[in-house]
């Protein structure tokens, strides 16, 4: 089954390429490797605010951390034309905004996580950090990166 496929099975429809915030690009490829920049929680086109510990729950997280996995997918194509192309998803890089007391950034992130093994199977299974960090810009609930490998 192609990636296209899977999404189309999964009902999500990739966005385009979001336009940088700030003094950076969307992706920089370098030999088979893709960098996308971070990216950060959407919720109905404006950041998805919160704080883990204080005003968002881990469910909450996940889903957010899903949508970015959704926003990641669309640079990535936007990037390379084609996610058939994806020899392997290499690594994630999650920043979870939370409290000090907060402890299940692994959890939120499983959201991102799991979409991607879903839509690319064994080639989605990655490395991947989670950090909880204290605030995130616009005030996101979650902010993630992404390293890919093309065939």
């Amino acid at each position: 089954m192609s990636v296209y496929d899977k999404l189309t099975e999964l009902n999500i429809t990739l966005p385009p390429v979001a336009t940088p915030a700030a003094a950076y690009v969307p992706f920089v490829q370098t030999g088979n490797l893709v960098f996308l920049s971070g990216h950060t929680a959407k919720q109905n086109g404006k950041p998805w605010q919160g704080q883990f510990g204080k005003n968002m729950t881990t469910e909450e997280g996940k889903a957010a951390a899903r949508a970015v996995a959704i926003d990641l997918l669309g640079t990535l194509h936007g990037a390379i034309g084609d996610l058939n192309r994806i020899k392997r998803i290499v690594k994630l890089m999650s920043l979870v905004n939370s409290t000090p007391d907060f402890t299940e950034q692994h959890l939120v992130t499983n959201g991102a996580s799991e979409l991607i093994g879903q839509v690319f199977g064994d080639k989605g299974a990655h490395a991947r950090s989670a950090f909880g960090v204290a605030q995130i810009p616009q005030g996101s609930c979650v902010e993630i990166e992404l390293i890919a490998e093309l065939a």
